[in-house]
């Protein structure tokens, strides 16, 4: 397993709940290790509130409504064919520059009642999910990219026990 540098910031003090920010690294760890990628990373990772997402999601997507999760990778990557040559780098901390997430805390915890399950296992799940796009996976259209995509959540998923 490779070293994560995980930067973790909020939009407002006290966003989530205590263990986040060890849920998120473990999560994008995981996620890593699946994907074989054995370099040492590095992601940013904003938590944030539904009116914060809710404006990103309209100036980067042009879509005007609060979301989970957005991504916005730093690299052109292709799904499954990690190469580390292609990532952009951080020379001083000697990692791969990965990209950001951001993750609406106030969603997290109504998908998670709305799901029946704990906030912990939704904010894995929507870490995972956003650095799988880091890595180049897609799930725009309803064919295989988003099977692929859910193949390889549900596959990093099963290693969690929550």
């Amino acid at each position: 397993m490779s070293a994560l540098y995980l930067e973790l910031s909020r939009s407002r003090a006290h966003l989530g709940y205590p263990q986040t920010a060890r849920h998120v690294k473990a999560a994008i760890t995981a996620a890593l290790a699946a994907e074989g990628i054995d370099e040492p990373c590095a992601v940013d990772v904003l938590l944030t509130d539904n009116e914060t997402i809710r404006a990103l999601n309209r100036e980067y997507r042009g879509v005007d409504r609060a979301t989970d999760v957005l991504s916005f990778p730093m690299n052109t990557l292709t799904p499954g064919e990690f190469d580390a040559a292609l990532c952009e780098r951080d020379y001083t901390r000697g990692c791969l520059l990965l990209g950001d997430m951001v993750v609406s805390m106030e969603r997290c915890a109504a998908q998670a009642a709305e799901l029946g399950h704990s906030f912990a296992r939704e904010v894995r799940y929507l870490a995972v999910h956003s650095t799988l796009h880091l890595l180049g996976y897609d799930h725009e259209d309803e064919g295989p990219q988003k099977r692929q995509m859910r193949a390889r959540e549900k596959a990093i998923l099963k290693n969690f026990n929550l």
